[in-house]
Order: structure tokens, then sequence, then C-alpha cells
């Protein structure tokens, strides 16, 4: 593994370890690109918490930990810093506000709920709902359109369970845009290590379909998650298996 930019840190509340220790690892693993993508706030105007993403108030700690570390291992490793986010396009003004002084790299979208938090249900739960899928859909477009983010993670995260067809119609939609847009599809190496819905084969062989590449994206909520080559061969293995070529490095972030 040359490069992972898909890297979670404590501070979203579900992921451990410290920020050292994620670098540490990465460079005993011997990649040469780490982006840092932990869950983006947001700003709400009711004053929600959020229970699974980092706080406002954490953000300078958060740029400040991870910039002298990048300036610590500068001979080791590249590292830059990002978020994952979902796209909730009544938020985005103020969560652009939010992040207007901060110097951030890059984004990623992780389309997790398809509404603001608390009202949204988690779209990796199980659906019959063809609506829920359109819209998931629709939105992950919608969001990459914007040019904000550099790639979809886990883009098979709505766990639709009903007709093959409609699930095809509307991730081949997906696929097709990607492709359309030289954006490549992730292969989520916590999902296959944890055995879950995504990254599915079913996805991936729309995804050969239409002739996307492919990216491995760690979604890393632990440090020893990145110096396991056990588990970036089986991503690789399923990308060989369906014929995706892999990108290694992001376009702009090399």
């Amino acid at each position: 593994m040359l490069a992972n930019y898909h890297t979670h840190t404590a501070r979203c509340q579900h992921a451990r370890g410290e920020d050292r220790q994620y670098v540490e690892h990465a460079v005993m693993a011997g990649i040469k690109v780490l982006g840092f993508s932990d869950h983006c706030p947001w700003i709400f105007d009711d004053g929600h918490i959020s229970g699974t993403r980092m706080l406002p108030s954490q953000l300078d700690d958060y740029f400040t930990s991870l910039t002298d570390l990048k300036k610590e291992y500068s001979s080791d490793i590249r590292i830059y810093i990002g978020f994952e986010s979902e796209y909730i396009p009544e938020l985005m003004e103020a969560q652009n506000r939010l992040l207007a002084d901060y110097p951030v790299d890059y984004m990623i979208l992780g389309q997790h709920f398809l509404e603001r938090e608390p009202y949204g249900a988690y779209t990796g739960f199980e659906t019959y709902d063809e609506d829920c899928l359109k819209k998931y859909v629709d939105l992950c477009i919608e969001g990459m359109e914007t040019g904000k983010y550099k790639y979809l993670a886990h883009p098979d995260l709505l766990n639709y369970i009903g007709s093959g067809e409609i699930y095809e119609k509307h991730y081949t939609r997906l696929c097709s845009y990607l492709k359309e847009k030289n954006i490549p599809v992730e292969i989520n190496l916590l999902g296959v290590r944890d055995q879950r819905h995504y990254t599915s084969e079913k996805f991936l062989r729309i995804a050969q379909n239409v002739g996307n590449s492919v990216i491995i994206g760690c979604d890393a909520h632990t440090p020893e998650a990145l110096s396991t080559s056990k588990d970036w061969n089986k991503c690789l293995k399923l990308a060989e298996k369906f014929g995706l070529e892999v990108v290694e490095f992001l376009p702009g972030l090399e």
C-alpha cells in the first residue's frame, strides 16, 4: 500500500488511538502518503451535539496535532489533513464558513445519512425502500457535482436489500456518473475486513460492467488497521477478480 486517504482519529468518538500512532503504523507499513479524513463537524442551529463526529471545538487541536506530525515525519511520509463528510444541502453553508480559515487539503464524501442528524437513519441499515436508494444516489451525485470532494467513500453504503433489478438500476447510475467524471470507486477495507455489506461483489460487478477504476480506502478507526497487509491483499484480490484498475494516488494530492 502506497497511499491511504481514509483515516479517522479518536475525535470522531468511535475510533481509538493517538494521532501519532496512526502515523507510526503507516510508516511501519511503508505507506508513502497518509490522508487524515476524520468525520467533519456540522453546525446545528438547534444546538444538537453529534455522537459520531468531531465537534467544532476540536478543529484547532486536529489541525495543530496533524500539522506538527506532518513536519516531524516529513522525511518518512507525506501527510494530508482533510475530512470525510456527508452532503446535506441545508447545512453546507454553515460548514463552509466553519472550515474557511483552516488549511483543508481535501475532503471525501461519505453519505452516512440522507437527512441531517438526528432525524436521518443511518444508510447502512437494511431497507427495501427504492426511494431511499434513489435519494442516496441523487445526494451522492449532487454532492460530487459541487467539486468539494475527491472521491466517494464506501459507495454502496446504502444497504438496499430489495429487487436486484432496482439495485442495479440505481447503482449503475452512480457508477456511470463516477466513470464519466473519472472518479475512482472505493473498495472499503473496513467493510471487506469485517464482512459488512460493503464493499460487495454485487456492487463491484456493476463497476466492472461500467468500467470504473477503484481506490482502496482503509477507513482506519485504529492505528493497527494501517499496517495489516492481509486485509489490503483481500481488497487487491477483489479488484483483480473484477478486472478493476487500482488508483494508488489521488490526482492533485500526489
